[in-house]
């Protein structure tokens, strides 16, 4: 795709950062690794593609929209708690940080092209209301300060609508991408050296 690769190394980071997500050890069944490695590529082919695609559009992360996100994450944890959960799974603060920023700019790429991109019409939110609202003891009712139960409709119907149209969009992406895996890099990857196919 383009100059983009996706080299081993920085798989095996996915896949030690995917194990720090899911706190889970993956080394534990060989048909639950090789699952969990899947994913992995699967997920790697869509980042690549969806890093290609920001790039075509202008779609960047800033150093303060990062740093307001690993403030985020990090905030969670107690002081030095973070950084063990790292050096505990073996993965550097950089790798961490890199995969971070790259996470956020999909999130970007989806909203720009998904999200800003579907129409509401008065008809939708109407629906929607009566639907979830209408009739209903609402939280909203009692806390005006959580916001006007217009916007909450529109971005829930925003987020339903793109979630709808998202398989079909990713679906056009990856025709308009081609994608390579080098196959011998992959069998080795995967432990399948050897294996008859």
């Amino acid at each position: 795709l383009g100059d983009r690769i996706v080299t081993v190394i920085e798989f095996n980071e996915a896949f030690e950062i995917s194990k720090i997500a899911s706190a889970s050890d993956t080394s534990a069944k060989s048909a639950d690794l090789e699952k969990a490695q899947l994913r992995i590529l699967n997920d790697l082919i869509l980042e690549t593609i969806l890093l290609e695609r920001a790039g075509e559009i202008g779609v960047s992360i800033s150093d303060i929209e990062l740093e307001k996100a690993v403030a985020s994450i990090t905030n969670d944890y107690p002081s030095g708690e973070f950084e063990d959960v790292l050096l505990e799974f073996a993965v550097s603060y950089e790798t961490w940080e890199s995969r971070l920023k790259k996470r956020l700019l999909m999130e970007k790429v989806i909203e720009k092209e998904l999200e800003n991109r579907i129409t509401i019409t008065p008809e939708d939110i109407a629906a929607h209301y009566k639907k979830n609202f209408q009739g209903k003891k609402s939280e909203f009712e009692s806390t005006p300060a959580s916001g006007d139960i217009h916007e909450i409709i529109v971005k829930q119907l925003r987020r339903e609508k793109a979630e709808e149209r998202y398989k079909t969009w990713i679906e056009e992406l990856k025709t308009n991408y081609k994608i390579e895996i080098n196959n011998e890099q992959w069998e080795k990857i995967a432990g399948s050296q050897g294996k008859e196919k």
